[in-house]
């Protein structure tokens, strides 16, 4: 099955549309999933949309004439990048979407996920593409008594299944989160904090807004970290919740930045920069220890940060670090191939989640699915879900792949290449 992914995340920056073919082979003593990425692209959102995105996000108050505006915008801005996606990357022979849209609010109170909201209205994209869609991959998780994320980390643990040691996959994006396969064989998963939001905040603060991020780590490279304000932030209560935990910009905004910065004198922009990055690092490393990781995999928009990647490295000791492209799948691509994959397990009707790794009451089949042009017709159900997930190298360079032609762009697999799959989804 063609299946296009489109994420969006906390950055809430541009959508990224990941094409890829899915094929389960195995049979039903070791099912799994075979993954060929066809490509990927990054359309960054219109700086109107992204500045009333921005407005409207907590801790700011808004109207439900706003949100009907922005869920409206968001799902043009997803139909427009999966119609090009389908174009430019599947020949237009794409067969499903899968978006998981724009969290704008994700309601935690004591530990506990009361709801979760993401827009991107999917009839603009089914509307665009002609495609069948499936969204709405968290509010079942949250049903359900989990906190509705990560949701990666089922596909997490199907690239980490069978490595040695301790692995964990890492993203990093405005929040960070990890995935842990530990050596009793039961998974963990988390967000461990801020990713690159506290970071992007204080740019967009120094700058009166003309910047949106510390490009390159060049401003932390250059400053010195402030110990003092360093403990300031360790001591939020959020990094001591027991896992599974998540949280969000709900927690981690502009407004929380402010109020830590007033109980100190100004910094240098370089200072405050060099200690918001190594408190990423150390909220990073302060989490994976305890598991015992004994190798990472990281992906997110944080990875091209190479200060931030510096200090991360020098806070895992000799815990080692890769890019998930050693896993297959590109840094900037993989949460958008991580949804194209729960998407084709929506359609065939396996769960999606790990009750384990978000709190769930247990296994769910996530999402609701848009029809598109024609008839819904959904494939039949498969008896039981993948447990692997191979990533096979693509015939050609992939469009918009950075590490196309790089050794570690390529993973051989948990098993034999399988029969071409044959199961569809027209509508």
């Amino acid at each position: 099955m063609r299946v296009i992914g489109l994420m969006s995340g906390t950055s809430h920056d541009a959508v990224d549309a990941a094409a890829c073919d899915l094929e389960p082979y195995g049979g039903a003593e070791d099912p799994a999933l075979a993954l060929t990425p066809l490509g990927m692209l990054s359309a960054p959102y219109p700086p109107e949309l992204r500045d009333a995105l921005t407005k409207a996000l907590p801790p700011a108050s808004t109207g439900l004439a706003d949100v009907c505006r922005l869920d409206t915008g968001i799902g043009q801005a997803l139909a427009r990048a999966a119609a090009r996606a389908d174009r430019e990357l599947c020949s237009g022979r794409a067969e499903l979407i899968a978006s998981h849209g724009q969290t704008v609010y994700h309601w935690a109170e004591h530990g506990r996920v009361r709801g979760t909201l993401q827009i991107g209205e999917p009839a603009w994209i089914a509307e665009a593409t002609g495609l069948p869609v499936v969204s709405g991959f968290r509010p079942r998780d949250v049903a359900a008594g989990g906190q509705g994320a990560p949701l990666v980390a089922l596909v997490d643990l199907m690239l980490l299944r069978g490595r040695p040691g301790v692995p964990a996959a890492l993203n990093i994006g405005g929040i960070a989160n990890v995935t842990v396969v530990r050596r009793d064989g039961a998974p963990v998963a988390f967000d461990t904090g801020p990713g690159n939001a506290l970071m992007d905040a204080a740019v967009h603060r120094l700058t009166g807004g003309r910047t949106a991020f510390d490009e390159d780590g060049a401003l932390a490279a250059a400053g010195r970290v402030h110990e003092d304000l360093l403990a300031r932030f360790l001591a939020e209560p959020y990094y001591r919740l027991p896992a599974p935990r998540t949280t969000g910009k709900e927690l981690f905004h502009a407004g929380y930045l402010h109020d830590r910065l007033a109980e100190f004198a100004p910094l240098p922009p370089q200072d405050l920069l060099a200690t918001l990055t190594r408190l990423t690092a150390r909220t990073v490393a302060d989490a994976l220890r305890p598991l015992g990781a004994t190798e990472v995999f990281a992906s997110g928009g944080g990875v091209r940060n190479p200060t931030l990647m510096r200090m991360l490295r020098s806070e895992l000791g000799g815990t080692l670090l890769r890019g998930s492209a050693h896993l297959g799948l590109p840094a900037a691509a993989k949460e958008a191939y991580a949804f194209a994959v729960l998407g084709h397990l929506t359609v065939h009707g396996l769960p999606g989640n790990v009750p384990a790794c978000t709190g769930a009451a247990g296994p769910r089949v996530l999402g609701s699915i848009t029809p598109g042009s024609r008839p819904l017709r959904l494939p039949p159900v498969q008896a039981a879900a993948p447990r692997a997930l191979t990533v096979r190298a693509a015939p050609h360079p992939v469009p918009g792949h950075p590490e196309s032609g790089h050794p570690e762009s390529g993973h051989p697999g948990t098993g034999p290449r399988g029969p071409a799959g044959t199961a569809r989804v027209s509508g």
